[in-house]
């Protein structure tokens, strides 16, 4: 299998080999207007991440590699871990960099998505009004997730992922829910709200992501964006908990609030957490 097959296998759309030797961000097949995806082709290893599916770089190797070839893949990996590590650090920091200079504002993109009062941390120096979210492991600052008010979102540069989180909480032994996007987690706290019921929503900023943070928890709910490639639910049900996802093809959570009001999403809440006392 060569490396453009063994990315189109993660769901991320090449056309033409990268150059050699360096991280180039590519489109997804699920999201193909954003290029969700990264690939780094050095001849006979490669590595890929689909953001929306994999927490960490899947490894590609030229098949038939001689004995040396293959002592070459260990080297470039290894190498590769520890470029990883320093640029984890770097990301880390920098975004604590970024964070110190933010203000607490409304933003348009809050607005957008039914939540015009709500604050948030606003980067205002080095870009346009960007709407900043911290990511965290074990309470440490690994990275940010910046949006626009158009709602253009991105990550730090080699910035860890996996089990990074953004947690929203309100009251003692609350129920906990995985999702994958902030404005997803905003509606689901409303909802949560509505029902008087405390809560964690942990938002994983990614499908990969939520199962992996759904495995360190004891149980609780799942929020599957219903997309098309299915990649939402399929999510959700490995992770074994109740779910809720939209009725409709390409709406998240967060559409379905804009679309059928807060009742309607409370009352589907209500019914997982009904499901999920009966389990």
């Amino acid at each position: 299998m060569n490396f453009m097959d063994f990315c189109s296998l993660h769901g991320v759309t090449l056309r033409q080999l990268p150059p050699v030797g360096r991280w180039v961000r590519v489109p997804t097949d699920d999201k193909p207007h954003s290029k969700n995806g990264a690939v780094k082709f050095m001849g006979d290893v490669g590595f890929v991440q689909n953001w929306a599916t994999q927490t960490e770089p899947a490894v590609w190797r030229e098949q038939g590699q001689s004995t040396e070839a293959v002592a070459r893949v260990r080297q470039i990996a290894d190498q590769g871990a520890r470029e990883a590590r320093e640029a984890a650090q770097k990301a880390a920091s920098r975004a604590q960099h970024i964070l110190s200079e933010c203000e607490l504002a409304p933003h348009p993109y809050l607005a957008s998505k039914g939540f015009p009062e709500d604050l948030a941390n606003v980067w205002n120096r080095e870009t346009d009004n960007v709407m900043v979210i911290p990511m965290r492991c074990g309470g440490q600052i690994v990275g940010c997730q910046q949006i626009t008010a158009e709602g253009g979102k991105k990550f730090l540069f080699g910035q860890r992922s996996s089990m990074a989180e953004f947690v929203m909480t309100a009251g003692q032994d609350g129920v906990h829910v995985v999702c994958e996007g902030y404005a997803t987690g905003l509606s689901v706290r409303a909802a949560l709200a509505t029902l008087r019921r405390p809560y964690y929503v942990h938002v994983a900023f990614s499908a990969g992501n939520m199962k992996k943070i759904a495995q360190a928890l004891p149980s609780g709910l799942a929020i599957a964006d219903n997309d098309a490639s299915e990649t939402g639910e399929k999510t959700c049900k490995e992770i074994g908990w109740p779910y809720w996802m939209s009725d409709t093809v390409g709406e998240d959570c967060n559409d379905y609030h804009q679309r059928r009001g807060l009742f309607a999403l409370a009352q589907g809440l209500q019914k997982m957490l009904l499901d999920r006392r009966r389990r």
